[in-house]
């Protein structure tokens, strides 16, 4: 016998209907100034992992040995090549006109005392870096969009999955924002470490990406 139809619908059905009614609803996004009061005034404090992406407070990734592993293993590398004058972040914010993004690593323009008032923008920025894995394709679209939108570039996703590096140049903004250009680089080959457009000289692809046993 036919199952009868209750009209109601199916359990994933009913789900779907749910989830596509909430999407229509007007959504609040916070400013960068309001979620600097959120944080001192204790709503939001340092038990809290999220961050400001584009108006959203969002949770953030959490970490595993490879990803922080690698994180030492660049910022050994990057260190060793960067003059005084520039300075490594790592998992600290940068602040851009709606996110306040906490990136793997920020190579930014000195002194510290800079900071000590507020986080790196755009402008003190020469270099950001996002190691990923799981979530890879949020740092491709939307990290990749806000650092875009901020003009910011070079921007590296050093790539757990393809075991690779991309670079991204070339930054537009707009209503989709993104990088015009990207360049892999893989674990035979040796990648430039450009900050602000300067040479500082080459990191071996396998010092970021060694091959484990």
């Amino acid at each position: 016998m036919a199952a009868r139809n209750s009209g109601v619908g199916t359990l994933s059905e009913t789900w779907e209907g749910q989830v596509m009614a909430m999407a229509s609803l007007p959504q609040y996004r916070f400013t960068v100034k309001q979620y600097h009061r959120m944080i001192e005034t204790g709503v939001l404090n340092t038990n809290d992992r999220v961050e400001l992406l584009e108006g959203r407070i969002v949770p953030k990734m959490p970490h595993n040995p490879p990803h922080d592993g690698t994180i030492s293993l660049i910022h050994k590398h990057v260190e060793r090549l960067l003059p005084d004058e520039w300075l490594i972040r790592i998992q600290s914010a940068i602040t851009t006109r709606e996110s306040e993004p906490e990136p793997d690593l920020a190579v930014v323009s000195g002194p510290e005392i800079t900071y000590l008032t507020r986080h790196p923008g755009p402008d003190d920025i020469g270099l950001l870096i996002e190691v990923a894995n799981s979530g890879l394709q949020d740092d491709r679209i939307i990290k990749g969009g806000i650092y875009a939108r901020a003009r910011i570039q070079p921007y590296w996703i050093v790539n757990l999955i393809d075991f690779q590096i991309e670079v991204y140049n070339d930054p537009r903004g707009g209503k989709i924002p993104g990088y015009r250009q990207r360049e892999i680089y893989r674990v035979a080959e040796s990648i430039p470490l450009l900050v602000a457009h300067k040479n500082f000289g080459k990191i071996p692809v396998k010092e970021i990406l060694p091959e484990l046993s």
